[in-house]
């Protein structure tokens, strides 16, 4: 027998109404105990649902005292043996709402601490640990990416500003994107999670940080060693003979700003969508990725190629594989720990273990 077509156990008796049948009284017990394919107990609170109609086929629900449960989260530790995979919704009595944030608060602390523990174990046994960092580390910054309906991105769509095309059809709508861009960075500060691996990288745990970010907010914490391989927005440059001018300089010759050398429009340095990543900064990132015992990526979907691909770099020469990200990524399966929270809150809570875990690591020299 099911609950919500779902097989549950229960401790108590199930009450069937069979159709048709004209009186309560046809309603029989069954003493048959439902069963739940991964055998997880359901609370032991029981139900009762004094509106069955027995004339009606009903869903099947556990009979027992009347209980103020709507969830299986609402119920009190004490009454529960486990939780069902989809949540018990009889709609018995109102429910007790704050019960189940509360519950949803603890388990998330709860799981967060659990995996603080093994992303220690792997930091310690697998040195040199390597970060690499996408648009979520900046999206808690307030800075959305190009694939959100907020901001910016309502008003432009990336393949019109965002594209190498589109600079040389459209030079200035491509600067005056990019002027308002640069307005949301300048109005963002460095989250804790930027603080946070400034400070791990300070500590001596990390090795360095690759980021697909242009915002320039791991500098601004305090990070030094920094492979940006999609390039920044705090430089100008010129797609014809390659100079780079500081941003300030670009945007004091706006509309279309020139490259002082040439005199052909500058672009933003960052990588834009038709364009090949710097060879340089690309080549660092893979070999800092082969080179490392442990590759942590943060709010990164790990999609966008050639980036993509640097979990492999570490696989491929006997490396592992974390990944902090909200949402699956094509690498997950792959991965020694996946942690499905946000970059700011783990990362901080990483960086105060680490330090209750060895209070003394050598720091690197600024020599």
């Amino acid at each position: 027998m099911a609950v919500r077509d779902e097989l549950v156990p229960a401790d108590d008796r199930v009450l069937v109404a069979e159709a048709g049948a004209a009186q309560p009284a046809a309603a029989r017990v069954d003493d048959e105990l439902v069963v739940e394919p991964h055998r997880n107990p359901v609370a032991a609170e029981g139900l009762e649902d004094d509106r069955l109609d027995p004339a009606v086929a009903q869903r099947l629900v556990a009979a027992g005292e009347c209980a103020q449960v709507l969830d299986a989260r609402d119920l009190e530790p004490d009454d529960v043996g486990g939780v069902v995979r989809d949540p018990l919704r009889v709609g018995v009595c109102e429910p007790h709402a704050h019960r189940g944030r509360e519950r949803e608060s603890l388990h998330h602390l709860q799981y967060l601490a659990m995996s603080m523990e093994r992303l220690e174990e792997l930091i310690r046994d697998r040195q040199p640990w390597v970060v690499l960092t996408g648009a979520g580390i900046s999206t808690e910054s307030g800075i959305p990416d190009f694939r959100s309906t907020r901001g910016i991105w309502e008003q432009y769509d990336p393949a019109e500003v965002a594209h190498i095309d589109a600079l040389r059809r459209h030079p200035a709508r491509v600067w005056e994107f990019y002027v308002l861009r640069l307005g949301a960075l300048a109005a963002a500060e460095p989250n804790d999670g930027h603080r946070a691996l400034a400070e791990l990288e300070e500590r001596g745990w990390i090795r360095a940080v690759v980021t697909q970010n242009v915002d320039g907010l791991h500098q601004r914490a305090g990070s030094r060693e920094v492979v940006e391989v999609h390039g920044s927005l705090r430089e100008a440059e010129c797609v014809h003979c390659g100079v780079r001018v500081p941003m300030e300089d670009a945007l004091a010759s706006l509309p279309l700003p020139p490259c002082p050398e040439c005199g052909e429009v500058l672009k933003p340095g960052v990588v834009m969508f038709g364009e090949l990543l710097p060879g340089e900064a690309i080549e660092r990132a893979q070999r800092l990725a082969a080179e490392a015992g442990l590759l942590l990526v943060v709010g990164s979907a790990l999609e966008v190629h050639p980036v993509a691909a640097l979990p492999g770099e570490t696989l491929a020469a006997g490396g592992a594989l974390a990944i902090v990200n909200r949402g699956s990524t094509p690498w997950d399966s792959r991965a020694k720990l996946v942690i499905d929270a946000g970059a700011g809150e783990t990362l901080h809570a990483l960086a105060a273990a680490l330090d209750m875990v060895e209070s003394e690591r050598p720091r690197r020299s600024r020599g």
